[in-house]
């Protein structure tokens, strides 16, 4: 969208020339469908699948791509900007959930770091297609480009068929022949007996059942954000809503999407803006590989910690070169300084903030909500987004340089937070998750003093038989 927005066609026939807030409502309204979607997908994708899931998915992106291309007037761009969204938040509720419950706990950071490798890929190619069609008058300069992610789409509804289903939902479901044949195929070269095979099987077919023993039964949506359990459920909704709304509070969205309009406000003209935007996108691509080899190494909480300096320190340096009165006193110099700290805070979030908030939601849901829980996760994606999406226009209108900062105020206070509220999640499985987060205390320095012994006794933990009490603490706190 942030080639479309500067399509004179697109402008005219949207009556969008002279409304800032209007053009930043258009974009942001894709993610109220984002948030209609991921509900509906967290509920689908538990009960017929993670990969039936995203076929649907995919056909409520297919059929809003199409009709976005054909947009007439305002209302028509609105309504379909939302169908596509619905089809997002499905693909988003699902498809990180999927990847979690199919990698090794020791590469699961890795895993979905590599997906953001090949997402931020796609938007590159996204974008060079808006930037190579610049110098065109009319409809095609903005239609092909929403058109474009129509190939993708058929791809992955035809491809998706392929992928095997999730291992433990299938196991929750009860079929146990599907649910080791893929665990085996995925850690034992298909030998079901392998004792890797053997003991994930045997900790999922455990928790299953300890989760199956709660009362209550499966819960809703609201009752996963509002009724305590013994899973602690509600906090780990409310974790991870708060993380992705605060992954948009730091930033991100002001500098992709309106990336264009921040060089501009560094002092290059408009072509020139768009080339740095483009050249901005593939080093943020080339940054997400630094998360494959370090999140799972440096664990969660120390890579947000360091991302959210490094672009607090960059937007706090840009907003102050591009302050009108210094930028005056040379702007050549000054607006090069501000494009190299724009390309620096990408970097950053590429390498931190971008995959985290992604893969945490996936790794401290109990199986039988997990892909509700990516939902709730999508829910404070889309909020966060749309919030960013409106008012970043008419403060960058309105404010200026001033922008800047306040995003990096949000980066320092998203510091103590984690502090408190995040426990690190690295390294453990899936079902020694739901340990992690049984304390009372939603305070991250507490939960590890209380005893945890006892719920794992209770459990009969997936931790080695024959440690004594004081190894089971030391190993959990």
């Amino acid at each position: 969208m942030g080639s479309v927005n500067l399509s004179d066609d697109y402008l005219d026939i949207m009556g969008l020339r002279n409304d800032a807030a209007l053009l930043g409502g258009v974009v942001s309204l894709y993610y109220v469908g984002t948030l209609i979607g991921a509900l509906i997908g967290g509920w689908i994708g538990d009960k017929i699948g993670r990969i039936r899931t995203v076929v649907v998915g995919c056909c409520f992106s297919i059929l809003g791509a199409a009709l976005q291309t054909s947009a007439q007037n305002i209302y028509w761009m609105i309504f379909t900007r939302i169908i596509t969204g619905v089809g997002t938040g499905h693909l988003n509720a699902v498809v990180p959930v999927w990847s979690a419950e199919t990698s090794h706990h020791t590469s699961r950071g890795m895993m979905i770091a590599m997906e953001f490798t090949l997402n931020i890929f796609g938007v590159v190619i996204a974008y060079w297609i808006g930037y190579g069609l610049r110098s065109y008058e009319g409809g095609i300069r903005w239609r092909f480009p929403i058109a474009f992610q129509l190939i993708p789409l058929l791809i992955l509804v035809i491809g998706i068929n392929f992928f095997p289903e999730s291992p433990r939902w299938l196991l929750k479901q009860g079929r146990q022949k599907e649910g080791l044949e893929i665990i085996a195929a995925l850690r034992g070269d298909g030998d079901e007996n392998h004792p890797a095979v053997q003991k994930e099987y045997n900790d999922i077919i455990e928790n299953i059942e300890i989760e199956q023993s709660q009362e209550g039964g499966e819960p809703g949506y609201l009752s996963m954000l509002f009724s305590y359990d013994a899973l602690n459920v509600p906090r780990r909704v409310h974790l991870s809503i708060w993380l992705q709304i605060i992954q948009e509070l730091v930033g991100i969205g002001m500098i992709t999407v309106y990336a264009p309009k921040v060089f501009q406000l560094a002092g290059f003209p408009e072509s020139t803006s768009q080339l740095l935007s483009g050249l901005n996108n593939v080093s943020y691509m080339l940054s997400t590989l630094v998360a494959v080899f370090t999140l799972d190494k440096w664990g969660r909480r120390f890579t947000l910690y360091y991302g959210a300096v490094g672009q607090g320190l960059s937007l706090l340096l840009i907003g102050i070169l591009v302050k009108p009165d210094i930028m005056a006193q040379n702007p050549v110099g000054f607006g090069i300084g501000a494009t190299v700290f724009t390309f620096i805070y990408t970097a950053f979030f590429g390498m931190t903030w971008l995959t985290v908030p992604w893969l945490y939601p996936t790794e401290i849901f109990p199986t039988k909500v997990r892909a509700k829980g990516g939902a709730w996760s999508v829910v404070g994606w889309s909020v966060g987004n749309a919030l960013v999406m409106e008012i970043t226009p008419p403060m960058i209108q309105n404010i200026g340089w001033v922008t800047f900062l306040v995003f990096a105020l949000f980066n320092v206070l998203s510091i103590p937070i984690i502090y408190m509220f995040y426990p690190e999640t690295a390294n453990k499985t899936l079902e020694e998750l739901d340990v992690v987060f049984s304390s009372k205390s939603c305070f991250v320095w507490r939960a590890k003093k209380e005893p945890v012994v006892e719920t794992l006794k209770a459990d009969n933990g997936p931790l080695d038989k024959g440690l004594d009490e004081k190894k089971h603490q030391e190993q959990w706190t």
